[in-house]
């Protein structure tokens, strides 16, 4: 008997932040592994590592990585680290106002170099769904794209993935993000995959995503966040030891053996996501 196809999005954040998470990402599309990419605009490695993306127009969905949490977020004025963000979110929200600024400002990046809209959007360390930032985000992609919005990403963790760091990342924001996401006629991912605290070794990454495959729901996002070896000290990325055993399990006939397996289909997710009221 034949295992029923069950379509997953398998989307690598933060592309162009550093030339090993670019290459990688380049590599993984060439080799059939993602559905799509997210791209962090703010970096000064955007506009360049735009350009060989363009190869994989049409055939995997390129989005916005909505930043206000990267050194360069902090650098562009409006950033915050993580924490302060979240805090500022729970208390009082970020001022709509200027989120609006923000968020078209980053817009008008991603545009400038890829020259076209973005597939899609989510938000580095799922800003995206934070009191101030989602009420503006939907309103923005709302009046700017109408009917051809991106679809967005919903940071909630399917049923049987849930810990306390999922619970923390949905209780952010996701169902009020997707209940004005809804109203407005915005495409969302009904889920998120791949959440975990970047602990462990290459080994207990093969299983969890055994894991992820197996226990997501249709339509679900599974994210990745992969990178090859580069000239960048690992100190400047926390999770850099986590990203070089995630790329080698993603490029491995092994992955493709576990989607094989868990009757999974990589796909992109502009062909699964439509606008519901």
């Amino acid at each position: 008997m034949n295992t029923p196809v069950k379509p997953l999005v398998l989307c690598a954040d933060d592309y162009a932040e550093r030339a090993g998470i670019t290459r990688a990402v380049l590599d993984l599309a060439r080799r059939g592994r993602l559905g799509a990419t997210s791209a962090m605009v703010l970096s000064p490695r955007w506009r360049e590592d735009a350009a060989p993306l363009r190869e994989w127009r049409g055939r995997i969905d390129v989005g916005l990585h909505l930043d206000w949490t990267s050194r360069f977020a902090v650098g562009a004025g409006h950033g915050l680290q993580l924490g302060a963000a979240m805090r500022r979110a729970w208390l009082r929200g970020f001022d709509q106002a200027d989120a609006r600024v923000v968020i078209e400002r980053q817009l008008d990046a991603f545009e400038a170099a890829w020259q076209a809209p973005p597939d899609h959007v989510d938000g580095h360390q799922h800003v995206q769904q934070f009191a101030g930032i989602r009420q503006a985000l939907v309103e923005v992609l709302a009046r700017r794209y109408g009917a051809r919005a991106p679809w967005l990403r919903i940071s909630r963790a399917p049923a049987d993935q849930r810990d306390v760091k999922s619970r923390v990342i949905a209780g952010m924001g996701a169902a009020a993000l997707e209940r004005a996401a809804r109203a407005a006629g915005l495409p969302c991912a009904p889920g998120l995959s791949g959440i975990y605290d970047f602990s462990g070794d290459a080994a207990g990454y093969v299983a969890r995503m055994a894991r992820w495959l197996s226990t997501s729901p249709a339509g679900t996002v599974l994210m990745c966040h992969p990178a090859l070896d580069d000239a960048q000290p690992a100190d400047d990325d926390p999770i850099a030891v986590a990203r070089a055993w995630e790329y080698a399990h993603l490029a491995s006939p092994a992955f493709a053996e576990q989607c094989a397996s868990a009757g999974v289909q990589l796909k992109r997710g502009s062909a699964l996501y439509t606008a519901r009221a």
